[in-house]
């Protein structure tokens, strides 16, 4: 069983110059080796692609003719080969785009190192050992199982984290407790279930909507101004021009805003982690709906409130959690699931969503919208 764990690092001066010469060493490897790759294809289309394997083998030339790689983490730049190799399979298999050249000025920077020879280990409860960075401060929950790979994360607010993969051999499990529940999800409650229990919509964008809507007005008006200057030095013809990471006022803005986003997006993970552990120590059995998000976020007046809810991310916990605690999760069809009545099965056709309670024509039972959606949900998954 594996385990991701995210800790947030403190890195020194030194550590830090290092960590960004690493991100620049393993952007620049994959530049090359994707440069490569499409020169190749289109000097020769009958051209076999290179693997992973193929890829790290050129590393070792792309040493000897720019000495500062070896510098950078060896296993992290054969990582970036793989990951480079995957993207491709992926596009030939219809499952993504062509992959992207990198740019030092995406506000997302990561490497990931494989762990050899216990080369990352713990200190104590406050420091940790990392290969070629040595030891370094950290705040979050560690054990001492065997740890596969680490990644080191950059986010746009300028923290720094490592996410550890971890192999789990005694991995603790949930008592069992002989229940199923449906779920139906939703916009005006998050999650109803087929017990009649609803976890009711946090709007966590609009909460924080007005202390990030002050700060994005000034970040806009700031990056007009320096895109003048930045214009006034080229048609002036100024040696070092500048560039819109070096004025601190746009740059401020820049980071309080980013800083509000992570915010949002820590609220609502939080939120959600709480839910779905607490349904997972609750039911032996789960049954969700496969949603198609992408088609319901055309909806322009309820796309804002269909991304807040993150359903897809909601899943995933879910999946991933009754891996662990070994229970057991079902996906099924929603199609018609809040037009039949769980009752008698009488389908009612459509209804509009305000109407939230409906009465059924044939068997009368008064059913809630979205606990008999959830009803029915739970029928199809028990089969």
């Amino acid at each position: 069983m594996y385990q991701g764990l995210k800790l947030r690092i403190y890195p020194n001066l030194e550590q830090q110059k290092q960590i960004v010469e690493n991100f620049g060493a393993a952007r620049f490897v994959w530049n090359q080796m994707l440069e490569m790759q499409s020169k190749r294809y289109k000097n020769n289309k009958d051209s076999k692609f290179l693997n992973g394997f193929a890829m790290n083998f050129l590393v070792k030339q792309l040493k000897t003719e720019y000495s500062w790689l070896k510098q950078a983490e060896s296993t992290s730049l054969q990582d970036t080969c793989e990951t480079l190799a995957v993207a491709f399979q992926r596009f030939f298999k219809k499952l993504g785009g062509y992959p992207k050249f990198k740019s030092r000025k995406f506000p997302k920077q990561r490497f990931k190192s494989k762990c050899i020879n216990n080369n990352v280990r713990l200190i104590d409860n406050h420091y940790l050992k990392l290969p070629k960075l040595g030891i370094m401060k950290y705040r979050g929950k560690f054990t001492n199982d065997k740890i596969k790979s680490i990644t080191i994360q950059l986010s746009p607010t300028g923290k720094f984290y490592c996410v550890l993969l971890i192999e789990c051999e005694n991995q603790t499990q949930f008592g069992k407790t002989s229940q199923a529940v449906g779920l139906d999800m939703g916009i005006a409650d998050l999650i109803s279930t087929s017990d009649a229990v609803k976890y009711p919509t946090i709007r966590f964008d609009q909460i924080l909507a007005k202390k990030k809507h002050y700060w994005e007005k000034r970040l806009a008006r700031r990056r007009e101004q320096a895109k003048k200057e930045i214009a006034w030095d080229k048609h002036n013809k100024v040696v070092e021009s500048r560039e819109l990471a070096g004025f601190k006022n746009y740059t401020k803005a820049k980071q309080m805003v980013a800083k509000y986003n992570e915010k949002i997006a820590n609220q609502r993970k939080d939120y959600l982690h709480k839910i779905t552990t607490g349904l997972v120590r609750k039911y032996d059995k789960i049954v969700i709906e496969d949603l198609k998000t992408n088609n319901m976020i055309k909806n322009h007046k309820l796309a804002s409130a269909i991304a807040n809810q993150s359903w897809r991310m909601l899943r995933l916990m879910l999946e991933y959690k009754c891996k662990w605690y070994g229970k057991a999760l079902s996906v099924v069809n929603p199609y018609k699931t809040s037009q039949l009545c769980f009752n008698c099965g009488y389908d009612a056709g459509k209804h509009e969503l305000d109407i939230r309670v409906w009465t059924c024509p044939q068997c009368h039972t008064q059913l809630d919208r979205d606990v008999n959606a959830s009803k029915n949900i739970l029928k199809l998954g028990l089969g």
